[in-house]
């Protein structure tokens, strides 16, 4: 008999929400994605989804939740990262054409035609401060309207064992009750991260912090992808690489698990001019390492307390700056601390925590751009883990 909790997956991405959900004990039945390389790669990791490419306005909800089986109420959890800039009672009136427009209310839709015993909404910790709070007052009325006792958090990736410096708001809510606290996942390790945003909302403040009990030891880059093979700028290489050493530590024992070898990973073509500038950058260093007349036009004027991050190799022993969208010098420290090229976007994804048998789909480009726009599964299934306790209890 299958005892998993189930759920469904909207503004799912590549699926690092599901991901984690899934390693906490949940399945997911549906999910909804509109970019048809994001959705390719949710099918292939998950194969017994059913996975809607659309856009989730023309997404008939009860339609979808017949088509599942399910009456009103039996599903346990409806997750998502939906878009909630255009949400607030106060922000301006936008166009039409912008596609962020009202997105969070399409999640609603579902909310109200599943009614489902939990919600889970992740998304930017600008959220908190967004229209001054208007916002995510609006979110939390709108779901306290649909019956749920709802809350918010700021995670800190990090303290669940994420190796990078990267921050998410989690509102939760459960049906017909107040949320219980232990809804939110204690962290596990200390780590070093300070928080660059607001992170107080209604006199409260939303971080969680270690308690002076919790492990010492955060993940570190090293432990994160320094059993993969080497390469040098440029090198594709087999698109299956064996590994070339065993795992050294815990986190690498537990991204090789069900994996048959090493996928995406593949070194980007680093410019001339790059691997020049690259050569003086020493681990933990930056474009101040960089000789005044090599560095790139623009950055010759910079003071040199700006763009700290950026053209920065990481240090081995410390956490990665957060994955984005590219892994591109410019934009921050994604140099490898001892190879001369960047990340590679199995790198990428070992440093967002997804497991070595999570295969990307698409171009370099998109891939990297899936990595990036992903909840780290870790964090997600921290997150699994305590909502399903309160689920279950």
């Amino acid at each position: 008999m299958d005892t998993s909790l189930k759920f469904v997956d909207l503004f799912s991405g590549a699926g690092g929400l599901s991901e984690g959900l899934s390693n906490a004990g949940f399945h997911s039945l549906f999910a909804s994605e509109i970019i048809p390389v994001y959705a390719q790669t949710y099918q292939k990791n998950h194969a017994d989804t059913e996975v809607c490419i659309n856009d989730i306005r023309s997404v008939d909800a009860d339609k979808v939740r017949k088509s599942l089986g399910l009456e009103r109420g039996e599903l346990d959890l409806i997750a998502g990262g939906p878009p909630c800039q255009g949400f607030s009672i106060n922000a301006p009136v936008r166009s039409t054409s912008d596609r962020r427009n009202h997105l969070f209310k399409e999640f609603l839709r579902f909310v109200d035609a599943f009614a489902p015993r939990a919600v889970l909404i992740e998304n930017v910790p600008g959220l908190v401060s967004f229209e001054h709070g208007a916002t995510l007052h609006a979110i939390l009325d709108s779901l306290g309207n649909l019956g749920y006792g709802a809350g918010v958090q700021i995670l800190g990736a990090a303290y669940y064992g994420v190796p990078q410096m990267r921050w998410r708001t989690i509102v939760l809510g459960v049906r017909g009750r107040v949320l219980p606290p232990e809804a939110y996942p204690v962290p596990i390790c200390h780590a070093p991260i300070k928080p660059n945003f607001t992170s107080t909302f209604d006199g409260k403040t939303l971080i969680k912090s270690p308690s002076p009990e919790a492990d010492a030891n955060f993940t570190t880059v090293k432990d994160a992808i320094g059993d993969l093979p080497p390469l040098k700028s440029g090198e594709r290489g087999e698109r299956c690489k064996p590994y070339p050493v065993a795992p050294q530590c815990d986190y690498q024992k537990r991204m090789r698990r069900g994996s048959a070898g090493v996928y995406n990973h593949e070194a980007p073509l680093l410019s001339k001019i790059n691997l020049e500038r690259l050569k003086y950058i020493k681990p933990g260093g930056n474009w101040t390492d960089i000789p005044h007349d090599m560095l790139p036009k623009g950055m010759q004027k910079a003071r040199r307390s700006d763009h700290t991050k950026r053209y920065g190799r990481v240090t081995p022993d410390g956490l990665a700056s957060t994955i984005m969208t590219k892994c591109d010098p410019h934009w921050g420290a994604f140099f490898h601390y001892e190879q001369d090229r960047s990340f590679t976007v199995r790198e990428a994804a070992r440093i967002q925590s997804f497991p070595d048998h999570f295969i990307f789909t698409g171009t370099q480009a998109e891939q990297y751009a899936q990595v990036g726009n992903a909840v780290p599964p870790l964090l997600a299934e921290s997150v699994g883990l305590s909502l399903r306790s309160v689920l279950e209890g």
